[in-house]
This record gives structure tokens, sequence and C-alpha cells, in this order.
């Protein structure tokens, strides 16, 4: 997932513990406005009863508050692990065929359904993964539950990642695969669409590919993600990777100070921050987020903006759920999501 720096919103403490566990924290709410309009906050926040006894349990785990600062490499190791485990889930609960190729001299990763209707063979959806820009965390698990549900091969763009390569190698590295895409498949044909770091890019290779003057893609999943580099969002400063809990960078207005994707552009560039980019014409987009999402705001901000400009532009938040939640097998609200992502897809992708 994207774990970026945060905004000067203080959360002293929050406890977030089912109502049969002892109080482990601050009892009541306080809060405390400075003199520079910065919250100092403490907020008691109940498990929602909506979610489902598996989401309850998830989002009522202890985790520590203790900062860590693990290598990019053991990032990496680790990523790589959890994602090959909840791909196995995936693959059992979505059952497809995997397979590695180059597109473009670009890795990829080809995610095929058992039976793929006639209708659907002249059509593809384009996968960017999720990660921060620095580890893969999303080519299996954002893919395998999308080409099952829509029957339509998948394509994972496994791009170059940050800090050995950054912006905007991500981005030229999905518009080489989406150039090579075009000799096979009209563009309306194909869908582009990402979690975390990959709705970023997602939106991002958008802009490029306007910019080239190439034919859009028919539809876009903008699946937690941001638009600005250059002023972090409010849930920045609320919200960890886990949500309420687990630890959060201390705040550091107007700057993403360990994000290793910027490199030395300009964070207003508009391919980097589509929000300051002309997005007019883009095509049908759907924006999905949750309530304790870090990105929320990110993703709410940007889609205001597809909106505005005039893009046909649903946006589903689910309630009480942290960033990405979608890649927890496990929950019964993950099969939801990828239920409503694929049927966007699948209804905007034409066959």
């Amino acid at each position: 997932m994207l774990k970026l720096g945060s905004i000067a919103l203080l959360a002293a403490a929050v406890s977030v513990a089912f109502a049969q566990q002892p109080a482990t924290g601050p009892q009541q709410d306080s809060s405390v406005i400075d003199a520079q309009g910065t919250a100092h906050v403490t907020r008691v926040v109940p498990v929602p009863q909506s979610l489902s006894p598996q989401a309850k349990a998830w989002v009522g785990k202890k985790v520590s508050d203790a900062p860590t600062h693990p290598s990019i490499a053991e990032q990496r190791r680790d990523t790589d692990a959890w994602q090959t485990r909840e791909g196995a889930k995936a693959k059992v609960l979505y059952p497809v065929n995997l397979a590695k190729a180059t597109i473009a001299g670009v890795p990829v990763r080809i995610i095929t359904p058992l039976d793929t209707p006639e209708a659907n063979r002249d059509r593809i959806m384009l996968n960017v993964h999720g990660g921060g820009f620095v580890v893969d965390s999303g080519s299996l698990t954002e893919t395998i539950p999308i080409a099952n549900l829509t029957q339509t091969k998948v394509i994972a763009v496994l791009y170059r990642l940050a800090p050995e390569h950054p912006f905007p190698a991500a981005v030229d590295d999905t518009v080489a695969v989406y150039k090579e895409l075009l000799k096979k498949y009209p563009a309306s044909h194909i869908g582009l669409y990402g979690t975390s770091a990959g709705a970023i890019l997602t939106a991002e290779v958008t802009v490029r590919l306007k910019q080239l003057g190439l034919p859009l893609p028919a539809a876009l999943g903008v699946f937690s993600g941001l638009g600005d580099f250059s002023r972090p969002g409010d849930s920045q400063a609320i919200y960890a990777l886990d949500g309420l809990s687990g630890y959060l960078d201390a705040p550091h207005p107007g700057t993403f100070h360990d994000l290793h994707y910027i490199g030395a552009t300009n964070p207003r560039d508009p391919v980097l921050s589509p929000l300051f980019a002309d997005v007019h014409g883009f095509p049908p987009t759907l924006f999905l987020s949750s309530t304790r999402d870090m990105l929320l705001s990110g993703t709410t901000m940007l889609q205001r903006h597809f909106y505005e400009s005039g893009v046909t532009s649903p946006m589903v938040i689910f309630e009480g759920l942290p960033h990405g939640f979608w890649n927890n097998m496990d929950l019964p609200e993950s099969r939801e999501a990828f239920q409503i992502m694929a049927k966007f897809l699948d209804q905007h992708v034409q066959k």
C-alpha cells in the first residue's frame, strides 16, 4: 500500500476496541485547537456495527504504534511473500490462469479466466498495481478477482519501481504497454484501473495519453488514490495504513517528505498531479475508498475535479475500513468491492 506523510492534525489517542474488551486508552473525547489552527484531539471510536464479523475483528486488532523503518529490500521481501499468500487465496475464490510475459519490453502478468466468452475475447483490462511505487502489493490480489468476475483477460504492468526509478518511469512503462495493446485492441475495448499507487498511476497515465494525442481507455478505476502531490490531504493526518491503529508519521505540512516517487519533479506537474491537469473528455471513472482510508481525502478531491470537468465519475465509500481493504481476501466487504469494480468495468469496456 501507499504510505505517505501526513498534515498537521495530531491524534493524541484513539481507542478502537470491542465492547467486551477492557478499556486500554482515553475514555472521553477532547479537542484543542492551537494558534495555528492545528487540532490536538482524542477520540473514542467504536467499531462500526454495520461491518461483517470478519471486518470487525480485522479493524479491532491491536497494532503497535512503534515506528518501524524497514529497508526497501525488506519491504519488497515481505510484500512479495504477502502477495503470494493472498494471491493464492484469491485464486481459490476466483479461479483463473496465471502467466508472465513481456510487452514492449515491460514485464507483465497475464491473468486469464478459465472460460472467456467469445464476446469478451476482443477486450482487455489493464492493471497498475499498488505498493507506494516501491513494492508490488497488488499484481495478483487486484487482478485475479477482476479477471474472474468480468470473464476478461487482465494484464498487470510490472512497472519499474522507486527509488531506483522515480517518476515518470512507471508512467512511461504503462504507456508503452498501452500503446502496444492498441495495435490489437481498440481503445474502447481497454479498461485501466489500479489501487493506491496504481490508482494514482491510472490518472497519471490517462493525462499522459491525452497529451500524446492517443485514444483514451473506455473506463478507469481509481481505487483509493490521489491527484495532488503538493499538499497532503486531511485524512493522511488521521489514518495510518491500518486505519486508526498502527504508527502514523508526524505531520509535515505541504510536503511528501518520505515518498521516493516524486524525485526532482515539480509536485504540481499535471502528469504527476492530475488535480492540475485538464481532464475534460476523460472516460467514465469509478472512484472507490473507505472512511478510514488514509487516502480518502485524495480520492474525494480527485473525484471532485473529474466531476466538475464533466466526467462521469461515481464514487463508492465503504464504512469503517482502512486503505485498500479489498486486498484482504477474508472480508465479505472485499468481495462486495470487487463486484462493484467488475460491474463498472464490464459495463463500460466494449466487447
